[in-house]
């Protein structure tokens, strides 16, 4: 049996920091939107100031990605929209290429965006006034159909880049599966890191925990499968040198996984046991989020 190592032809596209932090925050964007969902929809009323804490985070880590995108464009605000919008003369009209990954990402950015944007002012008159934009049923409703854009943005730039004609990229189908497994653990792990700042949110921190353990095994899987099938197509070679990234990226899932002991997360004891909680939890959403950068900084470079 004779084995053909995938042919790739396309120039490498040497993308810089931009992009990394591009997919970085739409990671968390979408990642907290369904957190936050989840809390509401799913959980107990004393789980919504944990809730709110990722709606309010959810739509700054949006509003950056634009900013990042067209950045790396090198050129003017308006580049964003002209993924949007045709601009050429005699042929204008919207830009609406379903069979294009990057269209339909700017446009479901464009949309998400819209839907974190109401989200984060209902849960900000919520904080201030204590009196939501929306009905509750109107609501819940309106952040179900959010999360599930959510879930598209965390997970469409894996797709993007599986679609190219890139090494590594295009030798595995893991990889949005991958981004969204990062994407949903680096939302549950922010979400978790600002809780210390809201001691009404405290009675979350379980359910976050548990869900960050969760999203890390599927990642876990999802990355030997991303090992397995890279190697397979003959470019194993050019994961290697981002050993250290991967080392990175493998330690802040371990310590999700081995920080998670629902019992030490609301002890019985004094304060000085929450305070220890805290910085415990602390510290493994710092090594969580680092480990989300790590992951897709080791992918995007591995290729070029």
């Amino acid at each position: 049996m004779i084995y053909l190592a995938a042919e790739h032809f396309a120039s490498p596209p040497q993308w810089t920091w931009y992009i990394l932090f591009y997919f970085f925050f739409a990671g968390l964007a979408g990642g907290s939107y369904v957190l936050a969902t989840l809390l509401r929809v799913g959980g107990d009323v004393r789980d919504e100031p944990a809730s709110r804490i990722g709606f309010l985070v959810s739509f700054p880590a949006t509003l950056l990605c634009p900013i990042l995108l067209t950045a790396d464009l090198g050129a003017s605000w308006s580049r964003f929209w002209h993924m949007l919008v045709d601009v050429t003369p005699g042929d204008t009209g919207l830009i609406l290429h379903y069979w294009s990954p990057m269209s339909m990402g700017a446009w479901a950015l464009l949309i998400f965006g819209f839907f974190s944007f109401v989200s984060f002012v209902d849960a900000w008159l919520m904080d201030r006034r204590r009196r939501p934009l929306l009905p509750p049923p109107v609501g819940r409703l309106f952040n179900i159909v959010g999360s599930l854009l959510g879930l598209f943005i965390a997970s469409y730039t894996g797709v993007l880049l599986s679609v190219s004609n890139q090494p590594v990229w295009s030798d595995t189908w893991a990889l949005s599966g991958l981004f969204l497994a990062s994407g949903l653990s680096g939302g549950a792990a922010l979400i978790t890191l600002l809780v210390r700042y809201r001691a009404e949110a405290a009675f979350s921190l379980d359910r976050l925990r548990l869900a960050d353990s969760y999203f890390s095994i599927l990642e876990l899987v999802l990355l030997i499968a991303f090992f397995v099938t890279v190697a397979a197509a003959g470019q194993a070679g050019r994961i290697v040198p981002w050993f250290p990234l991967w080392i990175v990226a493998v330690i802040g899932i371990g310590a999700s996984l081995l920080g998670f002991r629902p019992a030490r997360l609301r002890p019985a004891g004094g304060g000085a046991a929450v305070v220890g909680v805290a910085m415990e939890a602390t510290v493994v959403s710092v090594l969580v989020l680092v480990a989300v950068l790590a992951m897709r900084a080791a992918v995007i470079f591995s290729a070029q």
